[in-house]
């Protein structure tokens, strides 16, 4: 019996994962086509799921102090819209929308928009 298709299950997963700095777990949330996007820009600042992890890697999970704690979610369809408060990244808490595309697959694209 296959799963049933849940948006909001695989959105956690990913967060879990990330608040565990597990890059494994984390990455294989995602496609491998994947699409990041920092709103208001329309161009994707990563693409496929090699650059995403070379990124979090690098630039996230090696930061002792980074906690995202999920402040309120919606779903709508197969998108997870997350509220986010995140410390231990930019020297200062930032407030932090996510929006996940999430398929079958996996989380397929991503939007971000930061309050700061």
């Amino acid at each position: 019996m296959t799963p049933a298709f849940d948006p909001a299950a695989c959105a956690q997963r990913q967060l879990d994962a990330y608040n565990a700095r597990d890059l494994t777990r984390f990455v294989a949330e995602y496609t491998d086509d994947v699409e990041v996007y920092r709103l208001p820009g329309t161009a994707p600042i990563l693409q496929g799921k090699q650059q995403l992890a070379a990124h979090y890697r690098e630039n996230r999970f090696n930061l002792p102090d980074l906690h995202a704690k999920l402040v309120n979610r919606m779903v709508v369809g197969n998108k997870v819209i997350d509220q986010e408060y995140v410390t231990g990244l930019a020297g200062h808490p930032m407030e932090v929308a996510a929006i996940y595309e999430v398929t079958p697959q996996g989380i397929s694209k991503v939007w971000f928009v930061s309050a700061n």
